[in-house]
């Protein structure tokens, strides 16, 4: 399969068009790494007043996968990219599903904490989630530092750290449920922090699918369901 060669291309206005959806990109993930960093600042700093700057912030990236969207399909209309040029405008349209999702798992995350404000604290609960945060926010910085560098190496650790996602979530379910069995007229409170731990864990999935991309990106090979997560090594 041919690997990447980006700009190399004859026309100068080409290369400025793919480096700009790139940059894009870039932009979008960092307003959706914000989101996620507002939320947990709802959840674990118990400060409802972030709520106002998410919705905002909403807006922009709801608005950012309008652009992208229809300037990837500009670029697939006039330009009609072949090779690794392709590659990178499917890439993105498909990360920009995931960026905005992300960014919708973010939301309901603070819309759900501002209910919890004013609960107890919920001690190693509430240090378990603020750990899953940490993760996912971690994950998403990563994925993108892998597409900004076209790094195969960096997306496959990326994408294998879903696996200490997935068992920090077990962790704070179990301890959820064990929390609701003792105190059945505290399920509701609980319910409602398991949603935003459910949340993290689908950022976390998220993420991953940005990984899958990079590789598709950078080897020009589909690795979804191939067992990379499990630890496969990266082909030359």
């Amino acid at each position: 399969m041919d690997r990447l060669h980006l700009n190399q291309h004859i026309s100068r206005q080409f290369n400025s068009e793919i480096e700009d959806v790139r940059r894009q990109v870039l932009a979008m993930g960092g307003l959706v790494e914000e989101q996620i960093a507002a939320a947990m600042h709802v959840l674990v700093g118990r400060d409802a007043a972030a709520g106002t700057a998410i919705r905002e912030r909403e807006r922009q990236i709801n608005a950012a996968e309008l652009a992208i969207d229809e300037r990837c399909a500009f670029i697939l209309a006039r330009r009609q990219p072949a090779a690794s040029d392709l590659r990178l405008v499917l890439a993105v349209i498909k990360m920009l599903a995931d960026l905005e999702r992300i960014g919708d798992e973010a939301k309901r995350i603070a819309k759900r904490a501002e209910k919890l404000v004013g609960e107890e604290e919920g001690g190693e609960v509430t240090a378990g989630l603020g750990d899953l945060g940490v993760q996912a926010r971690g994950m998403l910085r990563g994925a993108l530092d892998a597409f900004a560098r076209f790094d195969e190496h960096l997306a496959l650790d990326v994408l294998r750290r879903d696996r200490r996602i997935d068992a920090t979530f077990r962790d704070v379910s179990d301890s959820l449920v064990a929390r609701m069995q003792r105190q059945p007229d505290r399920i509701p409170v609980e319910l409602d922090r398991l949603w935003c731990a459910r949340s993290l864990e689908r950022i976390g999935d998220r993420c991953k699918n940005l990984c899958e991309f990079v590789l598709y990106l950078v080897r020009g090979k589909d690795v979804r369901h191939s067992g990379l997560a499990k630890g496969d090594a990266p082909s030359p």
